[in-house]
């Protein structure tokens, strides 16, 4: 379940791609019969009112996001949809993520949650299966591409064989709660996220040092140096790889177990950044952390040995340095980027949003009011 195929199914939930064809692996003849069948889709699309505005509204996201959660899906599923419900004026609050995800169990077993595969899922039954044992808790008269309602989508699927061992049914599911929740607290204002569903619960209560890597290159330089001074009961925190640093927000975020603990059998540890992941990696991992460091966020505050307390139980993040200090310390921070004065580098620059916004362009979104 990495972010391609969650992004697949997640349009499938939205409404936005022809039933069924999320899942169908990429060398089977379905996906041929799938890609004739959705270009006449789209050639009897043409002059209709049936557009994506028609179809993407708060009702269908908050059905996307149900869907992720039970998926346990990729991580960088909740910037994307934040971003596409944006285009239409639609905002995703990450309080609403945790509310949906106290009420959505986890029903699908693919990997990195689980043991199965994407063709697992596919031979399971596929989005059909999985959206009929969510049918209770969806909104059933969202639109969907085809000018069917999901309700009457639903009801005119042929219930046929699903495989228990990768599709469970919603009262016995493979874990109680949604795949994902949001964190908060005075290091994450804004949000964090976490995949608790594919952590190790015996660090979701935890208090550590930090272990600071100020940059991408920083990381690179001092993560296997045999005289890090690193413990398996630390916190790892990365920074300056959000969506306003020079990185642009990379792939950075699965940090990888220092080597001198990894030779000793450490599987996971805590890691905090401003950074995403695969939608494929496993580990107790904070993502996405908002404001992010580059843009005055209290992540760029943090400094090795002070203390950070992870609760999943109280959904919080909380950097545990009195707040006097941490004013002493954006005080005395000089900015050192470079602001472009011209071209695309710019127009990213200006108008690049927060994780919590989709990371999308501000130019790109309706005006207030708007819609």
């Amino acid at each position: 379940m990495g972010t391609a195929s969650t992004m697949a199914c997640i349009a499938e939930a939205l409404g936005l791609v022809l039933p069924g064809t999320a899942a169908i692996p990429a060398v089977h003849a379905d996906r041929l019969r799938a890609a004739e069948a959705t270009g006449a889709a789209a050639a009897r699309l043409i002059g209709s009112k049936r557009t994506p505005d028609q179809i993407v509204n708060a009702k269908s996201v908050e059905n996307a996001l149900r869907a992720l959660l039970a998926l346990g899906g990729s991580t960088n599923a909740v910037i994307h949809l934040a971003a596409i419900a944006g285009r239409v004026g639609v905002r995703v609050p990450l309080e609403q993520l945790n509310k949906l995800s106290d009420t959505t169990p986890v029903l699908v077993n693919l990997k990195p949650v689980g043991n199965g595969y994407m063709e697992d899922f596919f031979a399971s039954g596929g989005m059909g299966a999985l959206l009929r044992e969510l049918k209770p808790l969806l909104h059933l008269d969202c639109m969907t591409v085809t000018g069917e309602t999901l309700g009457e989508r639903l009801a005119s699927d042929v219930a046929c064989y699903v495989d228990r061992s990768i599709i469970a049914g919603r009262d016995q599911p493979f874990e109680p709660q949604g795949g994902l929740v949001a964190l908060f607290g005075n290091l994450a204002p804004k949000g964090a996220i976490l995949k608790r569903s594919a952590a190790d619960a015996k660090l979701f209560e935890h208090t550590g040092r930090a272990v600071v890597f100020s940059s991408l290159a920083d990381l690179a330089a001092r993560i296997d140096d045999p005289a890090l001074d690193v413990t398996p009961q630390d916190v790892l925190v990365l920074q300056n790889a959000g969506p306003h640093a020079s990185e642009c927000m990379p792939e950075a975020g699965y940090l990888p177990i220092p080597k001198k603990l990894a030779q000793r059998g450490v599987k996971d540890m805590i890691r905090v950044s401003d950074a995403r992941m695969s939608g494929t990696a496993f580990g107790t991992i904070v993502l996405h952390v908002t404001p992010d460091s580059a843009s005055g966020g209290p992540l760029g505050l943090v400094r090795s040995g002070d203390r950070i307390r992870l609760s999943v139980e109280e959904r919080r993040i909380d950097l545990l340095v009195e707040e006097v200090e941490l004013k002493a310390r954006a005080a005395a921070i000089k900015p050192t980027q470079m602001k472009p004065e011209r071209g695309y580098a710019k127009l990213y620059v200006q108008e690049i949003l927060g994780a919590d916004d989709g990371c999308d362009f501000a130019f790109l979104r309706p005006a207030v009011g708007a819609g």
